[in-house]
């Protein structure tokens, strides 16, 4: 299936914010995902789902593939996540690599458990999880391997995550980025604690689908020593997943106003360095974006950064993202 909700609430912004600078937007009406925008000009520049007209092709191509991004990344002195990348056994077969599970495994015993498991041309946090043994691994691995030939082993990294979202030479917004989590009442299970959340996310029009059957989760809290039907005490908060995408049930702070300048030199040199103009850099830094950095790893980069399920966290946000496309638009005219 086609349709995919992230690309259509940036089709129809698209579509709002088109006339503020005499252009209009055409999707093609079957799926919505793909569009064609007018400027007034008559220039045409084209956008699907969150890929618009606006990052070279290669540069692009090259964030989305986590391992080569970190490749470069790491050549410029950037400090990247230790990992490795390993392959399905069908594409090792193709490539003539020995690369394969087992070979994850042993490199996971090197590392060190826990390793991070992820997918690497993946997005949303989909498939990317802790595994404490290498039975966690082969498992998080046979899941990855079903939607991604190739999987990344990395060692985890510890601090706090943010996002920064870059447009050329600024800064457009920054936050900090908290795994999926609830917070007891004394009363209600783990279970219901979830349901309640999910619920709230439809109610807020947020597309954030908790999957109350993720096995992702299950591991988390028998790690924990609990199970959906725990019950927790009042303001007791048990995180469970171990990555804190947005999509994936995370939280949001703003802190657009807080980063340092020299993180913000630093987002926009990378953006840079990687022949990006509009970019999502992921950092997970051992204090926080306020300090001037000391200790802090790249965790990846995104070409096309969505930001729906930042602008559903508040009126403010939704401007900033607004704002974001218009100097979007704006860019694309020229």
């Amino acid at each position: 299936m086609k349709r995919k909700p992230e690309s259509l609430i940036l089709a129809k912004l698209l579509q709002r914010l088109a006339p503020k600078i005499g252009a209009h937007v055409v999707l093609e009406p079957e799926w919505n995902i793909a569009g064609q925008i007018t400027f007034k000009n008559g220039k045409h520049s084209y956008f699907r789902y969150n890929t618009l007209d606006l990052n070279p092709v290669g540069a692009s191509d090259i964030s989305k593939d986590k391992d080569y991004a970190n490749f470069f990344m790491k050549k410029m002195g950037y400090p990247t996540v230790p990992g490795k990348a390993f392959y399905s056994e069908e594409w090792c077969a193709a490539i003539g690599s020995r690369r394969n599970s087992r070979a994850a495994a042993g490199y996971a015993k090197k590392l060190g458990y826990p390793v991070i498991a992820k997918p690497n041309s993946g997005s949303q946090g989909t498939d990317v999880s802790l595994a404490h043994t290498a039975s966690e691994l082969q498992r998080a691995l046979r899941r990855i391997f079903r939607h991604d030939r190739v999987a990344l082993v990395q060692r985890p990294v510890r601090g706090t995550d943010y996002r920064i979202v870059v447009l050329d030479d600024k800064i457009i917004s920054a936050y900090e980025r908290i795994a999926l989590n609830v917070t007891g009442d004394g009363r209600s299970t783990i279970r219901q604690l979830l349901a309640r959340k999910a619920r709230g996310f439809m109610a807020s029009s947020r597309d954030t689908r908790i999957d109350m059957k993720d096995p992702r989760i299950a591991d988390k809290l028998r790690h924990q020593r609990l199970t959906m039907n725990s019950v927790l005490a009042r303001d007791e908060r048990v995180f469970l997943l171990d990555n804190a995408n947005l999509s994936s049930g995370g939280n949001s702070i703003d802190v657009t106003g807080e980063v340092h300048p020299e993180f913000k030199k630093l987002a926009i040199k990378m953006t840079k360095d990687m022949g990006l103009r509009l970019c999502g850099v992921d950092l997970m830094i051992d204090g926080n974006i306020r300090e001037k950095p000391k200790k802090y790893h790249v965790l990846e980069i995104n070409a096309a950064p969505g930001l729906d399920h930042y602008a559903k966290t508040g009126k403010a946000q939704e401007k900033i993202v607004e704002h974001l496309y218009l100097k979007v638009l704006k860019s694309l005219a020229r």
